[in-house]
């Protein structure tokens, strides 16, 4: 079996500034990276933020490594983006927080199974003969919720990164259970999480960064089976307006509380053939 691809899209949350999601696909694999938002200037990676290094170092793993299996593929792409980050660094680490993170999710076709594996919030979402469920954790940005609400965020204007704010950030993304893609190669491994399916001719997918899954987690405007069934009518670029619609809609994060008004949205949308 192999992956056809119907659509895919990447929006960026914000017209002028750098996209930091990645999406690819091969007849066996797709992708889905998302960027951290970084929490001071580049300089470690040279001019380039390192949610935009690391999207693009990972992303590029995925189309070139070889792996029999999605957990043999994520070794291989964890030591390319860990070779990589210590030969582009321009200087050592100064902070843990500065240290790049993303979200990430692949699917690949083993067989008659669909293996996903995922880190953080980028979930995968799998139409079968017996209905719509998903193939990874279901979306859930509680914590980030909660985490906005209680720095006040929602309560006087959409949100800046600085000051208390950008410290509470940084000292999350230093925790120790702060489970994210890295270019640590060995801590990767160890919070990827893989889940196997058994899929059929006909079967679809769809990988999704946060930005774009919030129409189910954070807005409620679906359901899983009514994102899907939504999708195959008004296809990604409509939804993607509807995210947007919402946002511009909440643009003081006042309903929704959350770090930016709009993140970058990425999805693919991909069909299972014999």
């Amino acid at each position: 079996m192999y992956f056809e691809t119907l659509q895919s899209i990447s929006l960026n949350g914000k017209i002028d500034t750098p996209n930091d999601d990645r999406v690819g696909s091969s007849a066996q694999r797709a992708w889905v990276v998302d960027g951290a938002t970084d929490l001071g200037e580049p300089g470690l990676l040279g001019s380039q933020g390192g949610a935009a290094w690391l999207s693009t170092a990972a992303s590029l793993g995925f189309s070139t490594v070889t792996g029999a299996d999605v957990n043999a593929t994520c070794h291989a792409m964890f030591d390319f983006v860990a070779d990589r980050f210590e030969a582009e660094r321009q200087r050592p680490v100064v902070a843990a927080w500065e240290l790049p993170k993303a979200a990430f999710a692949v699917v690949q076709l083993v067989q008659d199974q669909l293996e996903a594996a995922w880190a953080a919030d980028c979930p995968v979402l799998l139409a079968h003969q017996d209905g719509v469920d998903w193939a990874t954790a279901a979306p859930n940005t509680s914590v980030e919720v909660a985490d906005a609400a209680a720095l006040g965020i929602g309560t006087s204007g959409a949100p800046v990164l600085e000051g208390a704010v950008l410290e509470d950030r940084r000292q999350q993304r230093m925790r120790p259970n702060h489970t994210a893609l890295s270019p640590d190669a060995d801590a990767s491994a160890r919070i990827t999480q893989i889940k196997k399916r058994l899929v059929r001719p006909g079967d679809e997918v769809l990988v999704m960064s946060d930005g774009f899954s919030a129409l189910v987690s954070d807005y409620a405007a679906y359901d899983a089976a009514g994102l899907m069934a939504a999708l195959r009518v008004k296809g990604l670029a409509q939804l993607a307006e509807e995210i947007r619609e919402i946002e511009t809609a909440d643009a003081a994060c006042t309903r929704f509380p959350r770090f930016k008004t709009s993140d970058d949205a990425t999805a693919i949308w991909l069909r299972v053939r014999d």
